[in-house]
């Protein structure tokens, strides 16, 4: 069990992530650097935002990666830039591909994992948050300019979540990969 987080030793945040191949990760990681300078990218859809666990992260990897592995590997395909008008999070759209991430969503958000979510869960891929409010419009244009220059394809395969942690300075440490399964069905159980 962990316990009250002091200076010393802050609360570890776990996450589940999907991570986005290349060159379409580069591509993004090097924007989120132009929009953001000095930030740590690695292109990411989260599956479970960041939680505290109330118990040791191994208590619950070997749970996760059952979950994931009743769900057959699947397409995601990116959308447009939008932003979240509450947080100004600046943020590119899942399209294709959110009802599985959904599915996988609600069966791992239970038990040790479950987390009451400030906000709905809406599968997008983050490419600034915390600006200057007076910055936002001006990096949403960058954004959308830059984005709609990208050549690759927009369309990737899922066939893994990796579970991870933070630690001091914001910087996320893979734990450990989940592989999706084999089941043309999608979710088993």
């Amino acid at each position: 069990m962990h316990s009250e987080p002091d200076s010393a030793h802050p609360l570890s945040l776990y996450a589940l992530v999907i991570y986005l191949p290349e060159p379409l990760g580069g591509f993004l990681d090097d924007l989120r650097l132009e929009l953001v300078p000095g930030c740590n990218p690695h292109a990411h859809i989260s599956v479970l935002p960041p939680r505290p666990l109330p118990v040791a992260p191994e208590a619950v990897i070997e749970e996760a990666r059952a979950i994931v592995g009743g769900f057959a590997p699947f397409d995601i395909e990116l959308g447009r830039i939008e932003k979240f008008d509450v947080t100004d999070v600046i943020y590119i759209s899942v399209e294709g591909g959110t009802e599985q991430l959904r599915q996988m969503h609600r069966s791992l958000n239970r038990g040790a994992l479950a987390l009451d979510e400030p906000f709905p869960f809406h599968p997008h891929v983050t490419l600034a948050q915390e600006c200057d409010v007076g910055q936002v419009e001006a990096l949403l244009s960058v954004a959308s300019r830059r984005w709609s220059e990208f050549p690759g394809p927009r369309r990737f395969r899922v066939e893994k979540a990796v579970f991870v942690r933070n630690t001091r300075g914001n910087e996320w440490i893979d734990l450990a990969n989940g592989p999706l399964g084999a089941t043309p069905s999608g979710h088993v159980g």
